[in-house]
């Protein structure tokens, strides 16, 4: 494979991997609290509806737009989409935003699930909801990832197997652990994940301008795939910036009682 088939897996494998493991922590916790059979027919049925919208959605960019303004829109969206992850990332390492805790997460959910009451019959329907939702919101972004990146990229079958690698794996090691996917420094990979999607996003949205050229041809970057690498610095150098800037400064702690404060002249 050439090393453009290999960044287009990485990306998505990384991408798909962060929202499955937030996707399995609630199907567990509904899984272990309630009803496994709800929770796992609430999850095929929310990826059936995903793959009917992934079928919809990868005809209708395909048919309807040219390639320069699925290039425009596609890009457009995906760097909107990496820059609110980057934001978030950049924010939990200032300081100024509380990590992302998948234990907390788990225990917030099996709350939720007790406080819902015991299950009746052999159909639980809160179990099969929330499970439904979860997979659902999760999988929309997997979806649109997996588009996003191999419409561009021309390459649908290599972008479905980066996400069909996360699942597995995910799944693997849930069903190993039986417990929530802590161990893994989720905000890490999103941190990482934001700078994908930026750079790839910038680097489609860029091409798509052709567009409003004579003969709606896409814009060729110098260096081509080679500036991905390009933007993925520089895009790594400004979140940095930001993070030296935004970092919450360190409280001094509180002298002890009775100890007196030396006061420098």
């Amino acid at each position: 494979m050439t090393a453009a088939t290999w960044g287009l897996l990485v990306a998505t494998f990384v991408a798909c991997f962060v929202e499955m493991v937030e996707a399995t922590t609630i199907v567990m916790a509904m899984g272990f609290t309630r009803s496994w059979r709800s929770s796992l027919l609430g999850t095929g049925a929310a990826l059936v509806v995903l793959a009917l919208v992934a079928s919809f959605a990868g005809y209708a960019l395909t048919t309807w737009l040219p390639e320069s303004a699925l290039q425009l829109v596609i890009g457009s969206l995906l760097l909107i989409f990496g820059l609110q992850w980057l934001r978030k990332a950049i924010l939990r390492s200032a300081g100024r935003k509380s990590t992302h805790d998948e234990d907390q997460i788990y225990l917030d959910e099996v709350e939720a699930a007790r406080a819902a009451g015991e299950p009746t019959g052999g159909f639980d329907m809160f179990s099969f909801i929330v499970s439904f939702k979860g997979v659902f919101l999760e999988g929309m972004e997997v979806v649109f990832i997996v588009l996003t990146f191999g419409l561009n990229a021309n390459n649908i079958p290599a972008a479905s197997l980066g996400a069909i690698a996360a699942v597995v794996i995910v799944l693997g090691i849930a069903i190993a652990l039986r417990r929530p996917l802590s161990m893994i420094n989720e905000n890490l990979l999103k941190y990482g994940v934001g700078l994908l999607l930026a750079s790839f996003g910038t680097y489609w949205a860029v091409e798509g301008i052709g567009i409003f050229r004579d003969g709606r041809e896409s814009l060729n970057w110098p260096g081509h795939d080679l500036m991905i690498l390009v933007l993925l610095a520089a895009w790594l150098l400004l979140s940095r910036i930001f993070i030296a800037v935004l970092r919450k400064p360190v409280a001094a702690a509180p002298a002890a009682a009775g100890v007196p404060v030396e006061v420098k002249k």
